[in-house]
């Protein structure tokens, strides 16, 4: 087998470059395997925190182009996990609101999700988990203090 050049195995950010690569192939192919896909997921996990959100508040919670979004919610609405309904506050805006078969569906990718980190992260202890996700979650919270530890209060 033939390494790569130790000048970058000695770099940071070639392997989190690597890692979040191969972590994001084995997401993709877990979630599509039952189905379902990272997004979906993100979309819900983020509705089941907040009872009803407008497109545009999801799309920028979670990075998503709002153009995008739509299909995505298209396909959510098809499948009976959200509705979606006009702002009565501004009917040009729409409120998303997760329901009861889409908090079962979450609970499902939600395992998927949590499955697939063990199996990545299993090298390592609870500790050692825990400590690279205080560290990451640093780093992140200085391009962008909505990850911060108080931001999840």
């Amino acid at each position: 087998m033939t390494r790569p050049p130790r000048e970058l195995v000695r770099s940071t950010s070639f392997l989190l470059k690597r890692l979040g690569f191969a972590l994001k192939e084995r997401s993709y192919e877990a979630f599509e395997a039952e189905g379902a896909n990272v997004y979906q997921h993100g979309v819900l996990c983020s509705l089941a925190e907040s009872q009803a959100e407008t497109q545009a508040q999801i799309a920028d919670a979670l990075g998503y182009d709002r153009s995008w979004l739509v299909g995505l919610l298209d396909e959510l609405e098809e499948e009976g996990l959200i509705e979606r309904k006009a702002d009565p506050a501004d009917r040009r805006r729409n409120v998303v609101t997760l329901k009861p078969e889409g908090e079962a569906r979450l609970l499902e990718l939600r395992a998927i999700s949590k499955r697939v980190e063990d199996e990545f992260l299993e090298p390592l202890t609870k500790d050692e988990r825990q400590q690279l996700h205080a560290l990451l979650q640093k780093v992140a919270e200085h391009y962008d203090p909505r990850y911060g530890s108080n931001s999840d209060k």
